[in-house]
Parts: structure tokens; C-alpha cells; sequence
């Protein structure tokens, strides 16, 4: 995947701080949504929830939730002093990279239609750490909080993606990245507000079956910026090997692959992310049409 190295004022590297909050609630007061649980329906939606924790949400119930991650493998993060930075160089580059990319392309998606962008944050982090959403923790992997706009990671996630998940490479890791950005694509359109008013008049089931659609509708938007996304010569980011790293990784993460794996049979009702194949067609029909009108939410 071919990215510039422009760092992005959008960035926040918190990795060397001590991390906070545990389990308790932060600026959310109280409306923190526990994606450690299996099973939880409506991640969002709910009275008095405002949480959107998408992107645990957006990426893995890490065979059904619960437990941190256990980093196998080569470590996105180093070992340094309290207060300094644990971030590899690698790891930093790919990570203001795509998030440099996908600002550039968004902007001038928004800006065709008339509307303007808004760029998200990307806050990388270790264990845990205070959000405007509540807590957020490292077992959660990747998620954006619309109430502060910004997207938070703890990068040994990439680790887990790579040695437990068998979905390795640079792509596979922009495609985590984009897909977040996807939910705050989704939040500037006013779609989680769409689809949390929808959510509050369902039955669990129902609820569900939306959020998949919000997930798989972010999976897509993910393809939409890898269609448009170029280096800075003009070329495109896509090198060869790159959607294949993509598309396993969303065959990785779908709700029936990590049911089965977890718990040996595979329950569609409680879906709340799509299947492998519904991700992985997602992801495809931005690649291949580029246009994020192709990325349809059915509420």
C-alpha cells in the first residue's frame, strides 16, 4: 500500500501515558456500553445510551468478547519510560498515513456534493483510556466515539488481527482504520442518528439487523476510500496482494466466523456486524464502484 509520509495534525500519540478510567465511565456520564459482552444487542439506541463503540463494534467480538488482547508476534508498541511514546516508527507511519488519506478523500467527496468535511482525530493508546464515550479498553479494539469525533486505538489490536485472525499486511490495517473513519462519515451524514432513533422503537432482533447495516455500510465506505485514494505521484495506494489482504481480513471478522469459532454454532439473529460474505461484498462494492452512493442504509 503505497501512503505519503505527511504526519497528520490529526493525530494524538497517548501510548507513553499511564492510561485511566478502567472500567468506569468518562465524559459519557454513565452511558458506557459494554462490548465485552457477547451478546449485547443495541450498541446503540437504548435510553440513555450514547455511546457508539462501532468500531469493536466495526471489527471483532474477539470470539465472542471478553479478555485483553494478547499480542503475538512482532509488537506494534515498544517498551519506553512512562510519558513517552510506544509507538514503532512503522506503526506511526501507517497510522497517520491512512488517516491523511482518508481526510484527503472524504474532503473532496464532501466537497462535490457541497457539504463540508470535518476531519476526525485518531488517538492511539495502550490498555485504556478516557473518552467522551466512557472508558474506552484495548479488548474493545478499534472504535469511534461521535461525542468527541474521534477514533481510538490501541495498535497491538493489529497483532491480534495479523497472528489470531490470519489477516496480516498493511491493507488489512488501513481497512481497520477507514472503516472507523467510516462511522464519523456516517455520523457527519447523520446516519447513527438514523439509525439510533430506528433502534429505540425495535425489538432486540430488529435492533440488530440495523446495526449490521451500519457496520456493513461503514465496511463499504472502507472500500469507497482505497477506490479513490492516491500517493502523492497520483498513483493509487492498491498494490498487488493489497484487496486480498482486505478481504480477508473481513472474512476474519464476520459474525458467523467468530461464532463458530467461539462457540461452535452460529446464531444470525443476534448478527451485529454481517457475515463474512455480507462483509466482504461490502467491502467490494466500494472498491469496485468508488462512489459512496453505492454503500446504501437500510434502516
Amino acid at each position: 500500500m503505497r501512503l505519503g509520509d505527511g504526519p497528520s495534525n490529526n493525530f494524538e500519540d497517548r501510548t507513553g501515558e499511564s492510561g485511566g478510567g478502567g472500567f468506569g465511565f468518562g465524559g459519557g456520564g454513565g452511558n458506557m456500553l459494554g462490548c465485552l459482552l457477547p451478546l449485547v444487542a443495541s450498541r446503540f439506541g437504548m435510553v440513555g445510551v450514547v455511546i457508539l463503540l462501532l468500531g469493536y463494534c466495526a471489527l471483532t467480538q474477539l470470539g465472542g468478547g471478553g479478555g485483553g488482547l494478547i499480542p503475538s508476534g512482532p509488537s506494534t508498541t515498544q517498551s519506553a519510560p512512562s510519558g513517552q511514546s510506544r509507538l514503532s516508527p512503522e506503526s506511526r507511519q501507517l497510522l497517520t498515513g491512512v488517516l491523511e488519506s482518508t481526510d484527503s478523500v472524504w474532503t473532496k467527496i464532501f466537497a462535490a456534493s457541497g457539504a463540508r468535511y470535518t476531519e476526525p482525530t485518531l488517538v492511539a493508546y495502550t490498555r485504556s483510556q478516557k473518552t467522551a464515550c466512557g472508558a474506552g479498553q484495548a479488548a474493545m479494539g478499534p472504535f469511534y466515539c461521535p461525542n468527541d469525533q474521534r477514533i481510538y486505538i490501541d495498535p497491538t489490536f493489529f497483532n491480534e488481527l495479523s497472528q489470531r485472525f490470519g489477516a496480516p499486511g498493511d491493507f488489512a490495517q488501513g481497512y481497520v482504520i477507514a472503516h472507523e473513519v467510516g462511522h464519523h462519515v456516517q455520523k457527519l451524514e447523520g446516519t447513527l442518528d438514523q439509525a439510533q432513533s430506528a433502534q429505540s422503537r425495535m425489538s432486540q432482533t430488529q435492533g440488530n439487523a440495523v446495526q449490521v447495516g451500519v457496520e456493513l455500510q461503514a465496511d463499504c465506505y472502507a472500500g469507497v476510500w482505497a477506490a479513490n485514494a492516491k500517493d502523492p505521484q497520483g498513483r493509487s495506494i492498491l498494490e498487488p496482494g493489497d484487496i486480498e489482504e482486505g478481504m480477508r481480513a473481513a472474512e476474519a471478522i464476520g459474525d458467523d466466523m467468530l461464532q463458530r469459532q467461539a462457540q461452535g454454532t452460529v446464531v444470525p439473529e443476534s448478527f451485529t456486524h454481517g457475515s463474512s460474505a455480507q462483509r466482504m461484498n461490502a467491502l467490494q462494492t466500494g472498491l469496485k464502484s468508488g462512489n459512496p452512493a453505492a454503500c446504501k442504509f437500510n434502516s
